[in-house]
């Protein structure tokens, strides 16, 4: 089994560590910031910084919460960079930019080492159990070779293009996910304003046209008033801010996507920057001085 070097061990990156190793795979960790002794009590071997780790790892994955963490940990002082062996694969799993993943890719093909973006869609549940959606971006032989190690954290695991065209899926992605949930919130704030019990709606549209994923998933919690965080708020906004700045490097308006970002940062405003991303029926109940239950 391949030798692995895992760099960003929090709630997302902890369980696809830890399927890794029940995986068979050798780890090596790193963390800066967040505590790892479980991982190390299922065999993984620490390291004391990124360069550490990529001496001794064919294959590096980051899964960090944003560009500036992944470029610190690859790029800075005693990154992945300075430590990476000739041949070796770079993975970046985290929330990035696709203008981030070709910097990436070209410093890293310097060494004569390869890269790959791949970020995935899920939460720790997902996490946990090995099926978070993983869209990748990069060289097809490189993709095809890392695609069985991927697959042990998550599934389907496509690859969507050439680097970078993993993030734009991400993004694409983390748009469509937020506008959703904003146009379930209007929709149900009407039926509670005019008196309708939006249990009742729920049952009447899942199954039709207007029913969805992101409807199934996030309305029971809101009916419920639930908002603890399975996606916060605030890396929502990481996420469509990535997206805002890649449609602006390329010409391309988002002015759904300026919306809602908007509505997050009332809601940031508000103090709910660590609430699940649900929360955004917050901000059309308190338009409405109503709330949205059952």
């Amino acid at each position: 089994m391949s030798n692995i070097g895992f760099i960003g061990l929090g709630t997302i990156g902890k369980p696809m560590a830890k399927n890794l190793i029940r995986a068979g795979h050798k780890l090596v960790v790193y963390d800066k910031y967040a505590k790892f002794d479980d991982i190390l009590a299922l065999g993984a071997e620490g390291a004391a910084s990124c360069k550490e780790l990529a001496s001794r790892s064919e294959i590096i994955i980051t899964m960090l919460p944003s560009p500036p963490h992944v470029k610190e940990a690859i790029l800075g002082v005693n990154g992945v960079i300075e430590g990476i062996k000739k041949g070796a694969v770079v993975i970046d799993m985290s929330s990035g930019s696709p203008a981030l993943s070709g910097e990436l890719c070209a410093a890293l093909e310097g060494k004569k080492a390869a890269f790959l973006d791949a970020p995935v869609s899920g939460g720790e549940p997902q996490a946990i159990d090995g099926s978070l959606a993983i869209m990748a971006g990069g060289d097809k032989a490189v993709f095809d070779k890392m695609k069985p190690i991927l697959e042990k954290m998550g599934s389907p695991v496509i690859l969507a293009g050439d680097v970078g065209a993993g993030n734009v899926v991400k993004l694409a992605n983390q748009m469509i996910v937020a506008l959703n949930i904003a146009a379930v919130s209007e929709a149900f704030t009407l039926a509670a304003r005019a008196g309708v019990k939006p249990q009742l709606v729920f049952e009447a549209i899942k199954g039709g046209l207007a029913g969805s994923a992101v409807m199934n998933a996030k309305l029971p919690a809101i009916l419920d008033g639930d908002f603890k965080p399975g996606f916060r708020i605030e890396l929502h906004i990481r996420d469509l801010q990535n997206a805002l700045d890649a449609a602006h490097s390329l010409n391309v308006p988002l002015p759904l996507t300026a919306s809602i970002m908007e509505i997050l940062q009332a809601l940031k405003a508000d103090g709910f920057s660590a609430r699940d991303h649900s929360a955004i029926i917050r901000y059309y109940e308190k338009l409405a001085k109503i709330e949205v239950r059952k």
